[in-house]
């Protein structure tokens, strides 16, 4: 019953953030954005995997770094940046702020 309780809290919106960033980094044409993206991406799949959760500090760096990268690229790869960014902003919206 545990184990149930703990899929069923699993952040859906990081999960699809995460697959959405890990699709972004295969379309990218720059090898320093890949690596920003892949950064994101890993960072998303332990929270989305572990023990740990992001506080709102913490989402709202990653949400500035998304942000940022999406300045600096278009195209598909932009398209599953926003798609990411929008998930992960629901996700931010729905963490309680001490």
């Amino acid at each position: 019953m545990g184990a149930v309780v703990i899929l069923a809290f699993m952040p859906e919106q990081l999960k699809s953030a995460r697959d959405d960033l890990e699709q972004a980094e295969k379309t990218a044409d720059d090898d320093e954005v890949r690596e920003d993206i892949r950064e994101t991406a890993d960072a998303f799949a332990d929270y989305v995997h572990g023990d740990h959760e992001p506080d709102h500090a913490i989402m709202d760096q990653h949400l500035n770094d998304l942000r940022q990268l999406s300045e600096r690229i278009d195209g598909d790869t932009e398209d599953r940046l926003e798609s990411a960014l929008e998930s992960a902003e629901e996700y931010r919206e729905g963490i309680d702020q001490a």
